[in-house]
């Protein structure tokens, strides 16, 4: 029986779920690339790379999350949420409950507070196009899932 069926048998996590350590990599990756971001270097993969500021749905704590973004003309900045494939990542939550209280930074820029619109339809499609020719990787990675992820234009307040 493996560590995790042990778990499981106990009441721990559920299978697939990150464990302590996955958990404490990514907060130190988020903190290392906020860092970068914040320092003007806005990249990561090949994709441009900026910070959501929300504020968590139950704690009312503030939270940032580094996040590929994709120009979506001149003024406004789409972004996936993909969250592993299987489920909502906790920033598009968080977004989405408290949207009034949502900013982005921009390599070397101070915040600037953002409205989220979730795309659906045709403007998801044509937005998904966009994203998809930008960075095929993407496509890849949502025809691997059987959700269909949420694409959110960020748009200055």
């Amino acid at each position: 029986m493996t560590r995790n069926q042990q778990a499981d048998k106990r009441g721990g996590r559920k299978p697939g779920t990150p464990g302590a350590f996955s958990r404490w990599m990514q907060r130190t990756m988020n903190a290392r690339t906020n860092r970068k971001i914040r320092r003007g270097r806005g990249t990561f993969m090949g994709m441009d790379v900026l910070i959501l500021n929300t504020v968590g749905r139950r704690s009312g704590q503030p939270r940032e999350t580094p996040l590929a973004w994709f120009a979506d003309g001149e003024d406004a900045w789409l972004v996936v949420a993909s969250g592993g494939g299987s489920h909502s990542p906790a920033w598009h939550v968080n977004l989405m409950t408290h949207p009034d209280q949502a900013s982005i930074e921009l390599p070397g820029r101070d915040a600037t507070p953002v409205t989220p619109h979730q795309l659906d339809g045709t403007d998801r499609e044509q937005a998904w196009q966009l994203i998809a020719a930008s960075q095929p990787r993407i496509a890849k990675y949502q025809s691997k899932s059987d959700r269909e992820y949420p694409v959110i234009r960020l748009t200055p307040r």
